[in-house]
């Protein structure tokens, strides 16, 4: 049996990620470090932004260190490679390196795997990208970096493929992005607070995005839909809830086509269950995606979705889905989403669901930590 007085334990695991706000990965790592045992295994951070981001108050609150690094630039490489060799210099303590920024994290996997770092571990988030210049320099560095891991974890198959090549990537580890259940079973009275709270009358049919303001999430799609949607039903409100670079151009849009009196910009929240109890049908026509945990919380609080053909079907774990494809045209979509918002059946009855397809942190956890502990452990035998 494992002793928390051992000196060796807490086993301490380096995620890597840009920044700390409430993105998928972000949300899928915190849900998971809110539920490990951290007397046997605690979450530090590498982050590329001087800004605090979201989750930072609760890390330190819980334990964790958090390191700034650099951004990642082509013109300052070398001296991003002394920062790494700099930081491992310092920070001898860490024998597990957990990429949450796939192959950004070549440098840090290299630098690991010349310092005889035992666990290497790059995550695959997402599915593919589109082609521009950066795919150019993502597809050289997860090539390079593949040598240098000695784990791949991903939340879906298709994502593990597209990061690690075919035969790496059937061998991934799938980590699913897992919540904590018990936060989102439907209740009513949280629905009408949460309406309360944002000014939302009951009248009023909800329409629900979550999701950073940026190219993948497709939100000047989503504005178009619901353009067409309000046409047909004036009594509809858009609810926005992230933050990104993207979002400024998403309000420039909304305020052209009139859409201000019925699009609320909620930014970065804390109480996400709250708000999807709260709407009554959740869009997410993603032009790319990996596995996205929003669509499991959704599903969770049993909201209808209607969701794009371009997320992996690994996704669909109730019958609350509905797919179409992005070559439909928005007057398609609003029809499909207002025949989901006004059809909601059920709404409590998805968490068995979610449980059953494994999607339930508490377990997922358990396993999580039990695979840190028993990578170091070995080490010693």
């Amino acid at each position: 049996m494992i002793q928390s007085d051992n000196p060796q334990f807490p086993v301490r695991v380096l995620m890597l990620f840009t920044i700390l706000n409430r993105g998928g990965a972000e949300t899928m790592v915190m849900n998971y470090y809110r539920n490990i045992d951290r007397e046997k295994v605690q979450f530090d951070f590498a982050v590329h932004r001087q800004e605090r981001g979201a989750y930072e108050d609760e890390i330190e609150s819980l334990g964790g260190r958090i390191y700034r690094f650099m951004p990642l630039n082509p013109l300052t490489f070398r001296q991003y490679e002394r920062q790494i060799s700099q930081f491992f210099d310092e920070h001898p303590e860490y024998r597990i390196i957990h990429g949450q920024c796939s192959e950004s994290g070549y440098f840090f996997y290299k630098e690991a795997s010349k310092r005889g770092i035992p666990v290497i571990i790059a995550h695959a988030h997402s599915s593919h990208v589109p082609f521009d210049l950066k795919l150019i320099m993502r597809t050289y560095f997860k090539h390079r970096m593949r040598p240098y891991l000695t784990h791949g974890f991903s939340c879906g198959r298709e994502a593990a493929v597209w990061l690690f090549g075919k035969k790496m990537g059937a061998q991934a580890i799938l980590l699913n992005n897992a919540i904590d259940t018990r936060r989102y079973v439907f209740s009513e009275e949280k629905r009408i607070a949460i309406r309360q709270q944002i000014g939302l009358p009951d009248t009023k049919l909800a329409v629900l995005h979550v999701g950073s303001f940026v190219m993948p999430k497709n939100h000047k799609f989503i504005v178009d839909v619901f353009q067409e949607i309000h046409k047909r039903r004036p009594d509809t409100v858009l609810l926005l809830t992230g933050a990104g670079p993207m979002r400024q151009s998403i309000e420039e849009k909304v305020a052209r086509l009139g859409l201000t009196d019925c699009v609320r910009f909620l930014g970065s929240r804390d109480d996400i269950p709250d708000v999807m109890m709260a709407s009554d049908v959740y869009l997410f026509p993603s032009i790319f995606e990996g596995l996205p945990v929003t669509l499991i919380e959704a599903q969770a609080t049993g909201l209808n979705c209607l969701i794009s053909d371009r997320i992996p079907n690994e996704v669909v774990v109730t019958d609350k889905v509905s797919i179409m494809s992005l070559d439909q045209s928005a007057e398609s979509w609003a029809e499909k989403a207002l025949e989901l918002a006004t059809n909601k059946g059920n709404r409590d009855s998805s968490v068995k669901n979610i449980v059953d397809a494994g999607y339930d942190v508490r377990k997922n956890a358990q396993w999580l930590q039990d695979f840190y502990v028993k990578q170091i452990v070995s080490q010693h035998f």
